[in-house]
């Protein structure tokens, strides 16, 4: 029984558990499979990256406050972030990575960096 490759069809040679003919279309089958998923991830990725921009820009001194207002403006969501963190005291960070804010009062943000 003559194997053929997954993605063009082509005979297969060599190993009896070879699956492609070569590099090109066992990278267009992968690519093809993985194209769905791969938007949603990229664009989760990307937002998540612009709140850490945003956070390590109004972030220098590795401590500062902000307002709801100045992040909204900047573009931040608040909806995405990698962890959270809650201290003994019951304080709840959130972390983008390694630049965290933590909920004030008066729609304040306390911005600390993650040493």
């Amino acid at each position: 029984m003559e194997r053929a490759c997954l993605e063009c069809g082509a005979v297969l040679v060599g190993r009896s558990d070879k699956k492609f003919c070569d590099d090109g279309c066992r990278n267009n089958h992968n690519n093809r499979i993985n194209r769905a998923n791969t938007k949603t991830i990229r664009n989760t990725n990307n937002s998540l990256m612009r709140n850490w921009r945003i956070l390590n820009s109004l972030n220098p001194k590795q401590k500062s406050k902000t307002s709801r207002s100045k992040l909204q403006e900047l573009g931040f969501n608040f909806n995405l972030y990698t962890r959270i963190y809650t201290t003994k005291a019951g304080r709840v960070y959130y972390f983008v990575y390694d630049q965290g804010y933590l909920p004030l009062e008066n729609d304040y943000f306390a911005l600390v960096k993650r040493q």
